[in-house]
Order: C-alpha cells, then sequence, then structure tokens
C-alpha cells in the first residue's frame, strides 16, 4: 500500500449527511502498549474491557475510526505489509466481539520523516474526514499520548486521554491548549463520557 498520508485500510464514502466519529488510537488504548513494539499476532492482548467498550460504541450513530502511528515500520523493525495485516487482525477481532471499525489508518513513517500523516499531526483525521464526509467538529479523538491531543486539537477535534497504555505519563506533560482536556481511566470511560454528550446533544 502507498506511503501517503493516513493509509486506509477501509473507508467507504457514505452518501448520508455529514456525521460526528470517534477516531481512536490503537496501541495503549484497545491494545496494550510494548515497549518493544507489537510486531506478531502473538505480541497482542487486549486492554481488560476494549472489546466491551467498542461494542457499546458500535450501537452508537458515529463512525469508528482507529488512528496509529506505527514508526515501528519506519525504523525497519516491521515490514508494511505485516503493520497492515496486524492492523487487520485487531480490527477483526473487534467485529467479533460485536464491535466495529469503519475506517482504520496507520502512519508508517519514521518519526524524523516530517509526514503530514504522523501524529501529532491530523493528516490521518483529514483524511478520514474526506473518505467517510465527517464533522471533526463534532467528533472525538481518544489517545493515551499528548500527540494524539494535538493531531485532535489540529483536526478541530475533541481530545481524550486515557490513563491506560503511556497515558497515566503523558497527563503530566499536558499543557497550552490541551491542558483542559478530558482525562479519564481507560476506553470504557471515554466511551461512557462519549455516549452521554451524543445523548444531550440528540435531546
Amino acid at each position: 500500500m502507498a506511503d501517503t498520508p493516513g493509509n486506509s485500510l477501509f473507508a467507504e464514502p457514505r452518501l448520508n449527511a455529514m456525521r460526528s466519529a470517534v477516531f481512536l488510537d490503537r496501541d495503549g488504548v484497545i491494545i496494550e502498549n510494548r515497549p518493544d513494539h507489537v510486531k506478531s499476532w502473538s505480541d497482542v492482548r487486549f486492554l481488560d474491557g476494549s472489546l466491551a467498550a467498542m461494542r457499546r460504541l458500535a450501537a452508537a450513530p458515529l463512525a469508528i475510526v482507529i488512528v496509529s502511528n506505527q514508526a515501528v515500520v519506519g525504523r525497519g523493525l516491521l515490514d508494511e505489509e505485516v503493520a497492515w495485516q496486524l492492523q487487520r487482525q485487531v480490527v477483526a477481532e473487534i467485529a467479533a466481539g460485536g464491535g466495529r471499525i469503519d475506517a482504520s489508518y496507520l502512519c508508517p513513517h519514521h518519526p524524523q520523516a516530517g509526514c503530514p500523516c504522523r501524529k501529532p499531526a491530523p493528516g490521518m483525521l483529514l483524511q478520514a474526514a474526506q473518505d467517510l464526509d465527517l464533522d471533526l467538529r463534532r467528533s472525538w479523538l481518544v489517545g493515551d499520548a499528548v500527540s494524539d491531543l494535538e493531531a485532535a486539537r489540529a483536526a478541530g477535534v475533541r481530545g481524550i486521554l486515557v490513563r491506560t497504555g503511556r497515558g497515566a505519563e503523558q497527563q503530566n506533560l499536558l499543557s497550552g491548549p490541551i491542558a483542559s482536556c478530558l482525562v479519564v481511566a481507560d476506553l470504557a470511560a471515554a466511551v461512557e463520557k462519549i455516549l452521554t454528550s451524543v445523548e444531550e446533544d440528540a435531546a
């Protein structure tokens, strides 16, 4: 798959009116982060409660999109096609658990490459908005790092930091425009906040 901003695993344009979305970082939010990176399916461990949270989120009228930095490819530690296969397997496991993913993106580039798709740049979010006809102003991004929140802000999306993965440490780095972002325990808590907001907006 070509090295373009927001490489898409699958993203079908919608014909209905613009809708809001939930963007999800993958490692540290849905599955465990690993200090030596996720390089094979045997490395994948779903965080406690994440599949149940995804199942609950799937019932909401929201697009659900994974946006994942995978510099392990750019560093030469993992072939890009293997990275995509792992992404597909994660998506399939979520679906098997009753959840859904409407589109999935990853950035394979090295952190020093300066690409527009690597968070904190908003490229993957902007590409998804174009592919799925999304209203970014009414969307959320759930991540475990400052870079996730900065990407959310750059795209005009509301950011939520979870304390899983790197989140507990990254919380101490919140400052400036992202200092007031919402911080919650995990994906389940983030989903609760999002669904409450959706219900309030619909009332």
